[in-house]
């Protein structure tokens, strides 16, 4: 099998947490290293890795893959950099700070012939695989209206400072946001228009940590929204077709796995508890139905796994350039409804 070379531009949580276990246990990837500013941390990890002092030297590396993993407002500069070095690039969300970086970055990947994919894993997760194949089946008929919610409990400001700067970039929009858009757009397709309320919620925010989006289709309504103030959260995805409805909690395991060292390659991996399941409450076959329903089992290793063939096989990219701009323009707009106060055509 042929070995893609990659390097990380930070190796902090996101890199030990999030890319690294699914490069290592991938045998299409070998995990050459990370640009480490300070703190020197990949090689007590992974011995056999190299700990690069600037990006300069990571890019003249033999390395065929570079994952942006830092801060938001250095993803546009960092994978521009990746780009003209003639390399494949995956971003982290959000993919930048605005549409017309994202645009542009696009532009250059077409232009260099190279795959650039945004790391949205939580098309992924077991949640929400779960809800894709609910309307796939087709179990509640034409979609009225949906929820998407990411709900958490946590008034403290993050320990992390480029969480908490206020500089582009910063935020639950472009955090939690990136991630719900991206799945209502996934789910639905692109809509029509966004009205939206962006807020600070929690004492001292320097940033935005609370929103409410509608995004207006022909048929249909879809809100997503996200804060830090749900010690009782509602069910995640709430959906209501013409035939019933479908009510699923936020319950993917796999973060929490990854933080306690579990790596993808275990058999259980990305499995929910069975008290987690959704209930779906519709008509099948012309009988009245209420009942839990099976959780899919989540695994972001087809992220890489599709990654892996797209540079490969010159297949599509698991999350292509241009869907990673779709999500930008629609947080471009919510920012503009919300200093409105009004409809934001699209």
């Amino acid at each position: 099998m042929k070995k893609i070379k990659t390097a990380l531009v930070s190796y902090g949580m996101s890199g030990k947490v999030f890319h690294a276990p699914f490069l290592k246990a991938h045998d299409g990837y070998e995990l050459v290293g990370a640009w480490e500013r300070s703190t020197k941390n990949i090689q007590n990890d992974y011995p056999e890795t190299k700990s690069y002092d600037t990006i300069e030297a990571l890019l003249n590396d033999t390395i065929d893959l570079v994952v942006v993993n830092t801060p938001v407002n250095t993803h546009y500069e960092y994978a521009k950099k990746a780009l003209q070095a003639g390399k494949h690039v995956l971003v982290e969300k959000a993919f930048t700070t605005n549409a017309a970086e994202a645009e542009e970055l696009q532009t250059l990947a077409k232009q260099k012939g190279l795959k650039l994919t945004v790391y949205q894993n939580r098309r992924w997760d077991s949640d929400f695989k779960t809800v894709q194949k609910v309307l796939q089946q087709n179990l509640l008929g034409d979609i009225i209206e949906a929820e998407i919610h990411f709900d958490r409990y946590n008034p403290n400001l993050s320990p992390k400072a480029h969480k908490e700067t206020g500089e582009p970039g910063a935020g639950v929009l472009w955090d939690l946001g990136s991630h719900i858009i991206d799945q209502a757009l996934v789910l639905f397709g692109y809509p029509k228009a966004v009205f939206a309320d962006i807020r600070k919620t929690r004492e001292n925010s320097k940033i935005d940590d609370w929103f409410d989006i509608v995004l207006y289709y022909t048929d249909k309504r879809v809100r997503v929204k996200a804060g830090f103030f749900m010690r009782e959260p509602i069910h995640s995805y709430i959906l209501h077709g013409k035939k019933g409805s479908f009510l699923k909690s936020r319950a993917d395991v796999q973060e929490d796995e990854l933080k306690e060292g579990k790596t993808p390659d275990s058999n259980d991996w990305g499995t929910e508890p069975k008290d987690k399941e959704g209930l779906l409450h519709t008509e099948i076959n012309g009988e009245v139905v209420k009942k839990r329903t099976p959780t899919e089992q989540g695994n972001y290793s087809e992220l890489f796994e599709r990654l892996y063939n797209s540079i490969i096989n010159n297949t599509d990219e698991p999350v292509t350039a241009a869907e990673g701009v779709q999500v930008m323009k629609i947080i471009d707009a919510v920012q503009e409804s919300s200093a409105l106060k009004q409809v934001v055509e699209l």
